[in-house]
């Protein structure tokens, strides 16, 4: 009787291992669901920053305001008859 009931829960032990340490196992599901909450935040962000872009490059297409701000601030441009004051700061050491 032993040993029936010993090699009972030798079965039911590897019946078991799979659902626990197989392909298919809660752990790799668990660390599936990491994952994709990884992921799906990754696309999150992605997502925002291509909000923005898109609705600068809308505002780019339709009006000149934001093309010359955009000139002005990262080309240094400046109007003709305009004049231009540059302010250095000093620093003491």
């Amino acid at each position: 009787m032993k040993i029936v009931a010993g090699l009972l829960v030798l079965l039911i032990g590897l019946a078991q291992y799979p659902l626990w340490f197989g392909k298919g196992s809660w752990l790799a599901i668990l660390e599936m669901h990491e994952q994709i909450a990884a992921l799906q935040e990754a696309n999150q962000r992605l997502q925002n920053r291509n909000t923005v872009l898109e609705a600068e490059v809308n505002n780019l297409k339709k009006g000149f305001d934001a093309i010359e701000e955009l000139a002005r601030s990262e080309l240094g441009m400046i109007r003709k008859n305009e004049l231009f004051f540059r302010v250095v700061e000093y620093e003491n050491k």
